[in-house]
């Protein structure tokens, strides 16, 4: 059952999304460039392709989509990510707003993607609903989230802030609430969504110093939550030990990471 969406939802996001913004579109964002070129390869992108990022960030996966001839609008919440996302794709259509309402027509894209966007809405079923509504018939929408806790090493720098931050609501999902198979279909079957292929793409996190790494992960969301909540230095400390685990000969790290993408029709 769809209920009623946080109107602070978004704003919450803005602000701690917006923090380290250059941070994060350089390292962390850039980061993910081969699992945006992975998905797009599963799914039609060609010249014309009216084509919706809905949460893009920093814009990195729009850079990719217009490369391949897409006429991109993005949508984030984020006032400084959208402001680099502009600067990286002038011809796109960029726009401040809220992915539980979403200030687009019905039926106006040929395909939209959620990249770890749609899970962390207010609401996420609202979210999703309003991806469907947006969608040509016959358009998919890709969904993009964590892949199976169990063995990746990432996980443990998710978890290295738990004692950091504030507690969670009781019924707050978690970062791996979709990442089983079944559970990803239902969401997107309770949308009114064609399931279609399910499919992980294997994405280490690289970063060449420890300087460089504390930058890109202080710059995600529950970081920042996690500094406000107790101190920078806290969090550095946190990551620090987290990552000693994965540092090569060369002082660079290397985290293993998996995200699992499931594509759907309209």
């Amino acid at each position: 059952m769809i209920t009623k969406q946080n109107p602070r939802t978004a704003e919450t996001n803005a602000r701690l999304w917006g923090a380290n913004a250059k941070d994060w579109a350089e390292i962390q964002e850039e980061g993910y460039r081969s699992v945006y070129i992975k998905a797009f390869d599963r799914v039609s992108i060609k010249p014309g392709t009216v084509y919706l990022d809905a949460g893009c960030g920093a814009g990195v996966a729009a850079q990719i989509a217009a490369e391949r001839g897409a006429r991109v609008t993005g949508l984030d919440a984020t006032p400084n990510l959208l402001a680099i996302a502009r600067r990286c794709v002038p011809n796109g259509d960029f726009q401040v707003g809220d992915l539980e309402q979403l200030p687009f027509p019905d039926k106006q894209f040929d395909l939209v993607t959620g990249f770890n966007s749609f899970q962390y809405a207010g609401n996420p079923e609202i979210a999703l609903d309003e991806a469907r509504r947006v969608s040509k018939t016959g358009a998919h929408v890709l969904i993009m989230v964590w892949g199976q806790p169990d063995g990746m090493e990432f996980t443990s720098l998710l978890a290295a802030l738990r004692h950091l931050l504030p507690p969670s609501p009781p019924e707050a999902p978690g970062p791996f609430a979709l990442s089983d198979e079944a559970a990803l279909r239902a969401f997107a079957t309770n949308a009114g969504l064609e399931p279609l292929d399910v499919f992980d793409i294997n994405s280490p996190r690289r970063y060449p110093s420890l300087s460089v790494a504390l930058r890109g992960l202080c710059s995600a969301a529950n970081a920042i939550r996690a500094i406000e909540n107790s101190s920078e230095t806290a969090v550095n400390e946190a990551y620090t030990e987290a990552l000693k685990p994965f540092r090569q000969s060369d002082g660079s790290y290397r985290i293993g990471a998996t995200f699992r993408c499931l594509i759907t029709r309209v």
